[in-house]
């Protein structure tokens, strides 16, 4: 029997077995269907509650992939709005470019355009001066002319030769300051020729370089004349003549200043350079000029000459060392003659102590031999007193047998 007791009123009372075994089944399943009513409202409450959150997520995913789909849209509407803005300043920039082009292309058009009237304008300018000045040059040139033609007219022959050189030397004074180093004097030294005869030009120009370098060198010879001399001269009678007083002076150039042949236009017409004469004979670096051209003639010349400083400079120190070489062959051909008689005179004691020494080797020869000679002998010596023994000594000879004996006993 098992007891029980009631939780409301406190009775206890007894149960058998299989009461208390039914109880006991109505009280589990009670609590079974109650905990298991807990378990699936629990349950139902998770499931419900992972719906709404599943449900949220979707909702969420869902909110995310519109709002990216959102930014891309947006995203692609501003590259087409770049696109297009980039479009209409692509345009505009090369509209302004070709406006721009265009712009400079006329400008440029105008600039030749008033380059072109500058041109023509400077060029009728120019036109103009050249002929003011041809036409005042022709006219001193007239001027000068008539001056020296009425000169000779009052003058003798030899005064107007000496009034010539009176005036280039004046020129050269005048113009003196432009050439610091240079020279002008009169040729009074007259050399004697192949002819036996002594000649001499009038003057002679010099210039060097600020290092004494002579870079120009012009023989001068004035020539003039009367129209009223019986014997006319032409230059070209006086070229051999100032060829040979060029040479002879050393100089460079040769020039003929002249009035000689008045009415020549070759003459007149500038500076004439001269080749040959009518005979044939040629003539290097030679000029006939009027009076008029005895200053620029110079000045050019001496342009040209400044420019062959640099060379005549290196020309010079390589003559100074054509010197020095040559100086040093004289000594090497000297010392070659003293070692050369040097080697002969070695060369013959050599052969003469090589005689010596073929003497003194026959000699030690002959002493070898004999040297070797004597140390055979004396090998063969040493051979017979090492065979010697007193066995040998005393054999056949009682006497001394005896003795030895007595002596080791």
């Amino acid at each position: 029997m098992k007891e029980l007791k009631c939780p409301h009123c406190g009775n206890v009372f007894s149960v058998d077995e299989a009461d208390y075994a039914s109880l006991l089944n109505q009280v589990k399943n009670a609590e079974f269907e109650t905990e298991l009513n807990r378990r699936l409202g629990e349950m139902q409450q998770t499931w419900e509650s992972r719906q709404q959150v599943q449900a949220q997520q979707a909702a969420n995913a869902s909110q995310k992939a519109l709002f990216e789909k959102e930014a891309q849209l947006q995203k692609k509407e501003a590259e087409i709005q770049n696109l297009k803005l980039q479009m209409a300043n692509a345009d505009a920039a090369k509209q302004l470019e070709l406006q721009s082009a265009l712009q400079a292309k006329e400008s440029r058009i105008q600039q030749l355009q008033n380059e072109q009237i500058l041109a023509a304008q400077q060029a009728e300018l120019d036109k103009k001066s050249l002929v003011e000045e041809y036409n005042a040059k022709l006219k001193a040139a007239q001027e000068q002319v008539a001056y020296y033609k009425d000169m000779k007219i009052r003058l003798s022959t030899k005064m107007v030769g000496e009034t010539l050189e009176q005036h280039c030397y004046n020129e050269f004074t005048r113009i003196s300051p432009l050439f610091p180093y240079a020279e002008f004097h009169k040729d009074n030294e007259a050399v004697v020729g192949d002819d036996g005869k002594g000649t001499k030009g009038d003057f002679i120009f010099r210039d060097k370089s600020e290092d004494g370098v002579e870079y120009i060198s012009i023989m001068f010879e004035m020539k003039n004349e009367n129209d009223e001399t019986a014997t006319k001269h032409r230059n070209q009678d006086f070229f051999r003549k100032l060829d040979e007083d060029r040479k002879k002076k050393n100089c460079e150039y040769a020039v003929l200043v002249s009035m000689l042949e008045p009415d020549n236009d070759l003459y007149n017409d500038g500076i004439v350079s001269v080749v040959q004469n009518d005979k044939g004979e040629k003539f290097d670096k030679m000029y006939v000029i009027r009076p008029q051209f005895f200053v620029p003639l110079i000045t050019l010349l001496c342009q040209t000459g400044r420019k062959t400083i640099d060379t005549r400079r290196e020309l010079a120190l390589m003559r100074s060392q054509q010197v020095d070489v040559t100086h040093f062959e004289e000594k090497l051909m000297g010392f070659q003659d003293a070692f050369g008689k040097h080697v002969l005179s070695a060369h013959k004691n050599y052969e003469d102590a090589i005689k010596s020494i073929d003497a003194s080797i026959q000699n030690l020869e002959r002493v070898k031999k004999a040297l070797s000679t004597s140390a055979n002998q004396l090998r063969l010596a040493n051979n017979d007193a090492m065979d010697l023994s007193v066995r040998k000594l005393t054999y056949g000879n009682p006497t001394m047998k005896a003795k030895f004996e007595e002596a080791r006993q």
